[in-house]
């Protein structure tokens, strides 16, 4: 099982979040998650949003630490990337 997770860089609620996703399917990325004591509704779309504080777990629990644009490039490459509906971003 790997999992990455990416620096906390993203803005929200007044915290820095990271990405947490799964190369290999979306089974993969809820167990992992699951096992951290993450919440359900952090997940969105293809990924779950990991608030800063937690960031260390999560690589101590065996995420790897990729950058940003390697996350989106994983996504793609393993058919995992849902993008926003245009709805959703009006």
């Amino acid at each position: 099982m790997t999992v990455y997770i990416d620096p906390p860089a993203w803005p929200g609620h007044g915290r820095m979040w990271s990405h947490l996703i799964s190369d290999v399917s979306y089974d993969e990325l809820h167990a992992f998650a699951a096992e951290l004591g993450v919440p359900p509704r952090a997940f969105e779309r293809d990924h779950y949003d990991i608030p800063s504080h937690r960031y260390a777990d999560v690589v101590r629990a065996g995420a790897v630490e990729v950058s940003s644009r390697e996350v989106v490039r994983l996504l793609y490459e393993a058919g995992l990337r849902r993008r926003k509906s245009r709805t959703q971003s009006l």
